[in-house]
């Protein structure tokens, strides 16, 4: 039987601060409300504008001209093709894993949320503590990345028009910190307008990519022959690396998987999202879906018209995509395709800025940031959006963007860092739900029922393969040193680490993770183990509280 003193603390852990409201509550604000906190958002967006922020996150064209110097430079053709397959598999079962959480726990705090409701209640902390860091790792190093490659392209483009122009590493640096504060501002604004742009941002980033995809095969200036075999697109390794070819392709996916990096984006718009515990989910799952396939498409047509591997990646203008497009197209063509590129990405860093910025807000809310957690949580009066949040995620990427004046290696491992710390983040509470919950789980209406599991299974699977791999550098032995090292491991693991003992030695004693509404507590069936080996007093409740599962949810209309 259930003692008062097993459900206090049940209480004590967050579900006595459930919001209480004046009014009576929406399916939305009620799902909130479960989750333990109030509405403070206008829900203004929609199953297709959420898809819009995440898909302009994805920023297929941009993120392949970014990522080119990868996937081509790691395992040729071959590797780009058979390489995107193989990932989208792994890819699309982390994504429905995520979208059948996203549908049970419909909050900003995504993931993290998710890590602190799923793990045993002693290690719910500390799950949730580091799957929110390393996130935060990831989102806050989204926008400074694609901003820095889009600069890149930008400076390239002026060099094709002006042979005479060398872009310097300065010139590239205050281009990205100026579209930073740019993105800074439209992130800035009231939902309904970041919506609004989000949604035209959307139709113009799949109409250029299908606009590319078409142009560039037929307007190739190649001859003799004009498209590449088959036998050498699909068959032809041609290996970057010291590292046998097998791993060189498993090496490539850095670049599918730091593009397919954003569909999380509409978990965090959840609490700004109508009839988020569907739209959410769908949202996710449209976003992986859609980017899977015209990613794909986009790399086929690369394949087919590249015609010398080692002088596009050895680019005169700093950036590969410029330099294949010179070798397969006029110069017009090249800057109308430049064009487009730089028009997404510049759509792709306003929404990474947009998911970044929510995220924060969530943390902060939950006290992450010691001595500005106030700050960050406060809701402009004006705009009733995260501004501090936005601002202070513009001031942290501009500061990692001091990494292109160390070298190219430096600043190249915030594309790695992104995709680890994104995927790390992503899967923690997918491996928490499938390993250590099983049956036990409370899906939302959107659930992939009987195959939860065995997706799950092969997300994790996936994801514990990829993260050595995306954290071994190009050579080795006598070749490698300080220049050529893959600095990866210790721009993320060296935080999470820091983030691990400032847990163990601080952090324990004041951060309790997410408020954890009774609603959401999974270990009220069966016992559950503490970090020290001991039961949890939580696995002795009486089962009635799972068939009541709103016993402390106070979504009655009461009075202020």
């Amino acid at each position: 039987m259930s003692s008062d003193s097993d459900i206090e603390k049940h209480r004590q852990k967050g579900s006595d601060t459930t919001p209480i409201y004046a009014h009576e509550l929406t399916a939305d604000d009620a799902a909130l409300a479960a989750c333990g906190y109030k509405q403070e958002f206008k829900r203004e967006f929609t199953v297709w504008t959420s898809f819009a922020v995440s898909f302009s996150v994805l920023g297929l064209l941009p993120s392949v001209a970014v990522t080119l110097v990868y996937g081509m430079g790691y395992a040729g053709t071959a590797g780009m093709v058979w390489g995107w397959l193989l990932a989208m598999v792994g890819i699309q079962a982390v994504a429905t894993s995520m979208a059948e959480l996203s549908s049970a726990m419909p909050t900003s705090g995504g993931l993290y949320y998710c890590a602190a409701v799923l793990a045993p209640p002693n290690w719910a902390p500390l799950a949730s503590f580091l799957t929110g860091w390393s996130n935060w790792i990831g989102q806050v190093t989204a926008a400074p990345s694609v901003n820095y490659g889009n600069a890149a392209m930008i400076l390239a483009a002026a060099s094709v028009s002006n042979p005479n122009y060398i872009p310097q590493t300065w010139h590239v640096f205050l281009v990205t910190v100026l579209l930073m504060i740019v993105h800074g501002g439209i992130s800035s604004l009231p939902t309904r307008h970041v919506a609004r742009f989000n949604g035209a941002s959307t139709l113009v980033n799949i109409s250029f990519l299908i606009i590319v995809i078409i142009l560039i095969p037929s307007a190739t200036t190649n001859r003799d022959p004009r498209f590449n075999s088959s036998s050498d697109v699909w068959g032809t390794i041609s290996n970057g690396t010291e590292w046998p070819n097998g791993i060189a392709i498993l090496m490539s996916f850095v670049s599918i998987i730091w593009t397919m990096s954003g569909y999380d984006a509409p978990f965090h718009l959840a609490e700004e999202c109508s009839n988020a515990q569907i739209a959410t989910p769908r949202a996710i799952v449209m976003t992986a879906a859609t980017g899977g396939l015209l990613g794909w498409i986009l790399m086929l047509v690369i394949a087919y018209t590249v015609v010398d591997i080692p002088s596009t990646l050895d680019s005169q203008y700093g950036q590969p995509f410029v330099s294949y497009l010179q070798q397969v197209v006029n110069q017009r063509t090249v800057l109308t395709v430049t064009g487009m590129s730089i028009v997404c990405a510049f759509f792709m860093g306003q929404g990474c800025m947009v998911a970044a910025s929510r995220l924060t807000f969530a943390y902060a809310r939950d006290g992450c940031f010691p001595g500005l957690s106030g700050w960050l949580a406060k809701i402009n009066e004006r705009t009733l959006t995260p501004v501090n949040a936005v601002w202070f995620n513009t001031f942290i990427g501009s500061l990692l963007l001091l990494l292109m004046f160390v070298n190219e290696i430096a600043i190249g491992a915030i594309f790695s860092v992104g995709a680890i710390a994104a995927y790390f983040a992503f899967t923690v509470p997918i491996a928490i739900r499938v390993f250590f919950v099983g049956n036990r789980f409370r899906p939302g209406p959107w659930s992939l029922g009987i195959w939860s599991r065995p997706i799950g299974i092969v997300a994790c699977a996936y994801v514990l393969l990829m993260i050595p791999i995306l954290c071994l550098p190009t050579v080795k032995g006598a070749d490698l040193n300080a220049s050529t090292m893959n600095w990866t491991v210790v721009v993320w693991a060296g935080p999470l680490f820091l983030a691990f003992i400032w847990f163990e030695v601080s952090a324990h004693k004041w951060f309790k993770g997410p408020v954890v509404n009774l609603e959401h507590q999974i270990y009220d069936i069966q016992p559950a183990y503490t970090r020290d080996g001991d039961r949890s007093s939580a696995g002795n409740q009486d089962s009635s509280l799972d068939k009541n599962p709103k016993t402390d949810v106070k979504t009655s209309v009461q009075a202020a």
